[in-house]
């Protein structure tokens, strides 16, 4: 590996978006057409900050940061049904299809990869666990991951031997089957431990939740097995931040908090799609949304706000203010891309790329840790 100048050429797929208007790209699932507000690349420089986001239908990883020229900067690699993410400067974990993937940042401070990039993320371990549907992400305070296993509603560790090791499953699922019952889908991390999930419903029947989607949404304490909030409609992305519990209202599209007092569900912000993704950073909220499957939400509230207010659904990521809700910035998507899942904020990071596991750059790309004096 070269010295603090730079590292090695490389050719990944990123491309650099030349205004607000944005591109149309062409790739394996079609064409992507990609706008965003103005000052986007601005907000970005000035937060330090850049943002990865997934998409499980596209089967991507993108990465949004900042440009030495001073545009946005769209980077995306495949990763099969990519899911929960979770990460910071240095390494990212990634679930999959069948597989939770760490990645670590290989370069050093300084450092830059085509003289551009100051973060390649790496994948250096690929965990299997099979097609568990891996929801979201946590790291514990011991180092060790902990994920929603949504497929036998629990949440899980990785094994050294087995697919996974089960640590918590909510008291009303019977046993540990593959029958997705209630749906568990979210995580909320708090002091390096899990504390809050989201489910959306208490079925103890395979695809129950099904049944129960407007109104029967969970959010349940891990710690003590207590439901803090209920009445929900398809509730995700639980989150514990500035004392409250924030969540998705996904069957609404609200952005909003736990009442502590009563438990109910306090709205902060609508959004045009089906919500499943949020984080936090600053004094702004980051959402990601995403278009109906079928061209309408079926049996959920959301359907009936769209058409009241004749606003039609989106893909891309939004990002609101925390204090009022107001939209501050927003990255559109239209074409082959309609379903977005997780996001998280990449604290002091300007410009990062990462290298698919099967991807032909990562072949070539080799890196040496140095050796101790």
């Amino acid at each position: 590996m070269p010295g603090a100048s730079g590292v090695e050429t490389i050719a990944p797929e990123d491309r650099n978006t030349p205004t607000e208007a944005g591109p149309t790209a062409a790739t394996e699932t079609g064409t992507i057409d990609i706008s965003f507000s103005p000052g986007l690349t601005e907000f970005l420089e000035s937060s330090n900050i850049a943002l990865g986001f997934t998409s499980y239908q596209t089967g991507r990883l993108y990465l949004i940061g900042h440009g030495l020229d001073g545009k946005l900067a769209l980077h995306e690699a495949v990763y099969p049904q990519a899911m929960g993410l979770t990460g910071d400067a240095d390494r990212i974990y990634l679930g999959t299809l069948t597989q939770i993937v760490r990645m670590e940042n290989v370069l050093a401070t300084g450092q830059r990869a085509n003289q551009v990039h100051d973060k390649v993320y790496v994948p250096r371990n690929l965990q299997t666990t099979g097609n568990v549907d891996i929801h979201e992400i946590g790291i514990q305070a011991n180092g060790r991951i902990v994920f929603v296993n949504t497929r036998y509603n629990c949440l899980c560790e990785p094994s050294l031997t087995h697919s996974f090791k089960p640590v918590w499953k909510p008291d009303f699922i019977s046993q540990l089957v593959p029958e997705d019952r209630c749906h568990l889908n979210g995580l909320a991390m708090v002091d390096g431990k899990p504390k809050y999930v989201s489910a959306v419903s208490r079925s103890d029947t395979l695809d129950g939740w099904r049944d129960d989607r407007d109104e029967g949404g969970l959010i349940i304490d891990v710690e003590s097995n207590a439901i803090i909030g209920q009445g929900l409609s398809m509730p995700h992305s639980p989150r514990f931040h500035d004392g409250q519990i924030w969540l998705l209202n996904s069957g609404t599209g609200d952005l909003g908090w736990l009442d502590p007092a009563g438990g109910g569900f306090v709205p902060l912000a609508f959004f045009p799609g089906f919500l499943r993704g949020l984080a936090f950073h600053g004094r702004h909220a980051f959402v990601t949304l995403s278009k109906p499957r079928h061209g309408h939400f079926e049996g959920l509230a959301l359907d009936d706000r769209l058409r009241e207010q004749d606003r039609e659904a989106w893909c891309g990521v939004q990002i609101v203010s925390q204090a009022d809700g107001g939209l501050a910035h927003w990255l559109r998507f239209e074409g082959a891309i309609t379903e977005l899942f997780d996001i998280c904020v990449l604290p002091t990071v300007k410009n990062p790329i990462t290298l698919g596991p099967n991807s032909v750059e990562i072949r070539d790309f080799l890196t040496i840790e140095p050796t101790s004096p």
